[in-house]
């Protein structure tokens, strides 16, 4: 029999998890999906969701020691790795932004103007080409053994009772992550069968009375899962709204600039916008990068902290 302030604690966490992809899936409407606004929503979650697992385990009175702290360790081992790939991807992304932003139109004459532009958007269009290959071998190399899959055929049956719930909990967490650094890789690093939402262990329709004990989370993820995959639609390469925007208004420019469509004037206030576009591009790359070191810093804290629960008792 459990001990209520145990079921609490783990029931708690069900609806935490519960809540928070709630949340997310709500927030899709409120900007574009794939931004990076979105991104770093899902990233807060993800760090919220660690944290409160941390605070969780502490309040289970687990034997010390056990196998549930392995299964802890691995499941942030996991998500160290996954989490410097994302960093690795969106690193990469440093020279593109950074040839976009300087893409200037110095005052010469407008033929020279506009050879010098093309000249700039060209190797811009490199750099892109160059970065989305790069980015590609990072998940082929790094996620595709990692085998990272999102399971919507779950029963949390008694097994997952192990630990005073907490292997419930710990599946849970694991699932759920597994979705969000999905969403993550697809958007910030690249979007491949690998972390396609559409590979995933599928079944349509499920009985949120077959899900039994802390299945609300299930269905909020199962609703979140679904609403990626039709937005993905089959797409490859790096999903990132801003990423994809700057993308296009350099296509667009250099075809203008090609069919010489552009008066002088018109030619400095699109490379404006531009230069804008990627400005926002870089901005956004800066904070990700930020918001995951700080992500590493609370997997190191959150691993120390159960250690020494293991060991000063």
């Amino acid at each position: 029999m459990m001990h209520h302030s145990t079921s609490t604690s783990v029931n708690g966490f069900y609806n935490f998890l519960t809540q928070g992809l709630d949340d997310l899936y709500g927030s899709i409407h409120s900007h574009d999906l794939m931004s990076i606004q979105f991104l770093q929503n899902v990233l807060s979650s993800l760090q919220s969701f660690h944290s409160q697992l941390t605070l969780v385990v502490q309040k289970l009175h687990l034997p010390l020691g056990e196998k549930w702290l392995d299964e802890y360790m691995d499941e942030t081992a996991r998500l160290w790795e996954v989490c410097h790939v994302l960093k690795a991807g969106v690193s990469n992304m440093e020279n593109y932004y950074t040839a976009g932003v300087n893409i200037s139109t110095p005052a010469q004459n407008h033929h020279q103007l506009s050879r010098q532009v093309l000249r700039a958007i060209n190797g811009s269009q490199r750099e892109r080409v160059g970065l989305e290959e790069e980015n590609r071998r990072l998940i082929e190399t790094r996620i595709q053994p990692l085998m990272i899959k999102f399971d919507k055929n779950v029963s949390i049956e008694s097994k997952f009772n192990g630990f005073n719930g907490f292997r419930g909990v710990l599946y849970a967490l694991k699932n759920t992550n597994s979705l969000l650094l999905m969403i993550l890789l697809s958007g910030l690093v690249y979007s491949s069968s690998e972390t396609s939402f559409s590979s995933s262990s599928n079944t349509d329709g499920y009985n949120e009375g077959d899900l039994g004990f802390g299945s609300g989370f299930m269905v909020s993820a199962a609703r979140l899962h679904e609403r990626m995959k039709a937005s993905e639609n089959g797409q490859t390469g790096i999903l990132l709204y801003e990423f994809r925007m700057a993308g296009n208004s350099m296509d667009e420019l250099k075809t203008m600039v090609e069919r010489m469509e552009l008066m002088e004037f018109d030619l400095n206030e699109k490379v404006e916008k531009l230069k804008n576009c990627f400005g926002v591009l870089k901005c956004g790359a800066e904070n990700v990068i930020v918001q995951l070191d700080d992500f590493f810093d609370e997997i190191v804290e959150g691993r120390k902290k159960l250690l020494d629960l293991c060991t000063h008792k």
